[in-house]
């Protein structure tokens, strides 16, 4: 078990150590000067002389490689750099938007997970199958509904219509209500898929005609049988998602104008913003890494044949 795990941290290490390589050099190929583009402006009234300091003093004129080893050591040391466009440190505003996007991502992964489950118990246990056919096609529809429209209906149903969560000035969690919900439909869709696959299957496994041979009901088996086999294969998939709502909803948060990770990507790339994306790629790459490895870590504990065949292999 110990040397899976450390493993499993060694490529977690070499994913973020390509991750930072990769964005490094793409970043900077790309065309374009943050500096200039913000210290060029005529009303600025600055000089070539004193452009030149500026960008010395951002590290700009010196040599690529010099300046990859320059930004290595800052980030293993917790320093991203400075923004260009908003003259302070890039960790500031990576911890002022965080909070707003952490908390987005994690109620609207919450309810998506709620609505994918009770789809898959809903089309395992009624009785009519075109009922049952009616929900399984549920999920195709919500991973086919665009984002920024879902949540403009939203807005539109539920602020302007009926009047019930306002979109001007809300409350600290009336904010939320509408951008969670607009995570979460589409979200639910492929855990909601996978899941009622993984049910239908582990169905049809020895071990549940054996049980219901023996009199158990197919609510039964499927909490006390079913659910723990099906859920294992769903774990990777929610990681995966769990991990894209983290790297920031770019498109739902500029719809509801929320002031998260998504919404500074978005300022970034606008302004060409170097330093805050090159630490943007780390933190979508670590959020991806990290939750996959617990990912990981999780299923030997819920599935016994993993911690046995590792132990074989140990």
């Amino acid at each position: 078990m110990s040397r899976y795990v450390i493993g499993r941290i060694g490529q977690a290490v070499i994913v973020l150590w390509a991750a930072f390589t990769a964005s490094f050099i793409l970043l900077q190929a790309l065309p374009g000067d943050a500096i200039l583009i913000k210290f060029l402006n005529p009303e600025l009234g600055l000089g070539p002389e004193q452009i030149a300091e500026i960008r010395a003093s951002y590290g700009a004129d010196i040599p690529l490689w010099a300046q990859y080893l320059h930004t290595v050591s800052n980030f293993l040391s917790g320093d991203f750099g400075y923004s260009v466009q908003a003259g302070v440190p890039v960790g500031d505003l990576l911890l002022a938007s965080l909070p707003s996007t952490l908390w987005l991502a994690t109620l609207g992964f919450l309810l998506a997970l709620v609505v994918a489950i009770s789809l898959s118990v809903a089309s395992a246990l009624l009785p009519l199958s075109w009922l049952r056919s009616s929900i399984q096609s549920l999920p195709s529809l919500f991973v086919a509904t665009p984002v920024f429209w879902l949540g403009i209906l939203l807005i539109q149903i539920f602020s302007f219509q009926l009047k019930l969560v306002p979109v001007i000035s809300p409350g600290p969690w009336e904010g939320f209500v509408l951008p969670v919900l607009t995570l979460a439909i589409p979200i639910s869709a492929p855990l909601a898929q996978v899941l009622m696959r993984n049910i239908d299957n582990v169905m049809t496994e020895p071990f549940v005609a054996v049980a219901r041979a023996k009199g158990a009901s197919r609510s039964w088996v499927l909490w006390k049988h079913v659910a723990k086999n099906a859920l294992l294969p769903t774990m990777t998939i929610g990681g995966i998602l769990f991990g894209e709502l983290l790297a920031g909803a770019v498109v739902t948060e500029a719809v509801f104008g929320l002031n998260g990770i998504g919404g500074l990507t978005q300022r970034s790339v606008g302004h060409q913003d170097i330093a805050v994306l090159q630490a943007l790629v780390v933190f979508s790459a670590a959020a991806f890494v990290l939750i996959n490895l617990v990912v990981d870590l999780l299923y030997p504990v819920f599935d016994p044949r993993l911690r046995s065949r590792e132990g074989a292999v140990a």
